[in-house]
């Protein structure tokens, strides 16, 4: 009796582009999942361009003094979790359509904190692995020796 090879994707992010690798049974290399890449510019672009350049001005009411403000969104992080969310979005649909068995995570400790949170039940519940490191600049041929 055969048994069926465990489709395995690896998702090799951080907070602003992510590439899906996917390896079919347990010996096989690891190839790109799909033509999909991810990418979030407003990820990688400084928090000073995305908003305002200085804080707004408060007048103090018992007296003249004036006061910056703290911005209330730090929009680059913002982004990010944007991005995060994307990119579960994607792998809570291909985890419904059991487009894969297993799932191993490869991200920078806060973006891997991001993917976790916004992860949906069905792909949550097919990670198997997860790797705190950011990867991304790493060649497909590298990440083997990586991921043992």
């Amino acid at each position: 009796m055969r048994t069926k090879s465990v489709t395995t994707w690896v998702l090799v992010a951080d907070g602003a582009k992510a590439r899906l690798l996917e390896r079919i049974g347990a010996n096989a290399p690891l190839t790109p999942a799909s033509d999909r890449c991810f990418s979030e510019a407003q990820a990688r672009t400084p928090t000073r361009d995305l908003g305002a350049d200085r804080p707004g001005r408060v007048q103090e009411s018992a007296n003249a003094a004036r006061h910056a403000m703290e911005p209330r969104v730090d929009w680059h992080r913002y982004a990010k979790e944007k991005f995060a969310k994307s990119v579960a979005g994607a792998l809570e649909e291909a985890a419904l359509s059991k487009k894969y068995e297993a799932l191993i995570l490869v991200a920078p400790p806060q973006a891997l904190g991001d993917l976790r949170s916004a992860l949906g039940q069905h792909a949550k519940a097919l990670v198997t692995g997860e790797i705190a490191k950011d990867l991304t600049d790493l060649p497909d041929n590298e990440l083997p020796s990586h991921l043992e």
